[in-house]
């Protein structure tokens, strides 16, 4: 329990500092960022529908063979649905409109302190199950936060922040992680076989984040040789996945 606490921790704080990659986009063009962001975008599609069909849900079905696994799942997809329609609910879509800036700034910060919070239940939950499970997830995670982070960055500065501010704010919602790890650990001393829902619950968000967050993104490419490009991107974000399944 121990070696998964510490873990854990070190996990977190190292997605949590990804949230700085965004100081980088500071010396690129914005044309530049797109093409890396998109490529990117297709990696982690495929390291977190990987995690989740290779990792999570087998190590679920080993834990037990309960009707509870596929509702849990469902329920991650679900939940995630809601949350996602939270967000969008209290978007400002009014790009022009100066009295909606903060709000929205704002609310951009607070879906993002969410999102964080629940990524570091999944890794403390990960790391719950055995260390490589724990890596594979951290390392899953880290693929999908990295474009996260840099368009997190640009919608706050696009909200009227300084690029130092909003570097900085981002960074701090990041921690929310921290909390969710803390959370993750401490309820399974509390209640007994916990995890057998919170695996099912992490696969079926990193389904749904992978499914119809990213995918739909890389549709928007259209020309042969770069969706070819997002093909091979997401077919090794599955193969490395795969291939951190034999280190468990």
């Amino acid at each position: 329990m121990l070696e998964a606490w510490l873990y854990s921790i070190i996990s977190v704080i190292i997605v949590s500092l990804i949230s700085l990659i965004g100081i980088f986009t500071f010396i690129l063009k914005k044309k530049n960022i797109e093409k890396i962001s998109l490529y990117l975008v297709s990696l982690a599609a495929g390291a977190l529908l990987g995690d989740a069909f290779i990792h999570l849900i087998p190590e679920s079905f080993a834990v037990s063979s309960s009707i509870v696994i596929p509702i849990m799942i469902l329920v991650g997809i679900f939940f995630s649905f809601i949350t996602e329609k939270y967000i969008h609910w209290h978007h400002c879509h009014c790009h022009d409109c100066k009295k909606h800036i903060k709000p929205f700034a704002y609310v951009n910060l607070l879906g993002d302190s969410l999102h964080n919070f629940i990524d570091g239940i999944i890794i403390g939950t990960s790391y719950l199950i055995s260390i490589p499970i724990g890596i594979a997830t951290t390392i899953a995670i880290i693929f999908h936060e990295i474009p996260q982070e840099i368009g997190d960055l640009g919608v706050l500065i696009h909200a009227g922040l300084s690029k130092k501010k909003a570097l900085l704010v981002n960074f701090i919602t990041a921690l929310t992680s921290l909390l969710g790890v803390i959370l993750a650990l401490a309820l399974t001393t509390i209640i007994d076989n916990l995890t057998l829902y919170l695996i099912p619950f992490a696969a079926g968000t990193f389904i749904y984040i992978a499914s119809t967050d990213l995918i739909p993104e890389l549709h928007k490419e259209v020309k042969w040789e770069k969706s070819i490009i997002q093909t091979l991107l997401i077919l090794l974000g599955i193969v490395l996945m795969l291939l951190l399944s034999f280190f468990n």
